[in-house]
């Protein structure tokens, strides 16, 4: 890991970086732009669908880069001696935050898809509970985690 981060160090710190801005930044515009002009459409049915309908949009976009956050992760700390370094406490902070949002953002996607089945069947009421604590709590919960994670990363560069 050491030869693979001192040849490609720039290209994995990038990769690293654009992957988390992707994933936070994509749940702050749904969360704070999205949301909100979703909550002006009237009709119940075509709501839950166009949120539905953006939720896995927003899902499918961002497994990829939550999977490349990991493994530059990884890479990075074996690369750099992480968990050995003086700066222990902050990367097993890191860690630790990026897992429990990764759990979440899973926990989300479950509970999304099972919502977009029941929408299918047309079992709105069914499909509009699995998804009511996304927007207003699970989102949150992985927005404020991404923001704290991504300050931890600037700290852990040292800047």
């Amino acid at each position: 890991m050491k030869e693979l981060f001192g040849a490609y160090a720039h290209e994995i710190v990038f990769l690293h970086v654009l992957s988390a801005f992707i994933w936070v930044g994509g749940m702050i515009a749904i969360r704070f732009a999205v949301h909100p002009v979703l909550q002006t459409i009237e009709d119940p049915k075509i709501k839950l669908g166009k949120t539905l309908q953006i939720t896995g949009k927003l899902f499918h976009l961002v497994l990829p880069f939550i999977i490349i956050l990991l493994v530059t992760g990884l890479i990075m700390v074996i690369a750099l001696d992480g968990h050995h370094a003086e700066q222990k406490f902050l990367f097993i902070t890191k860690e630790a935050i990026w897992t429990i949002m990764a759990l979440n953002f899973l926990w989300m996607y479950i509970k999304r898809k099972s919502a977009w089945e029941l929408f299918q069947n047309n079992e709105l009421s069914k499909a509009k509970a699995k998804v009511t604590n996304i927007p207003n709590l699970l989102l949150p919960i992985n927005i404020l985690l991404g923001v704290v994670a991504l300050w931890l990363g600037v700290s852990l560069r040292g800047l």
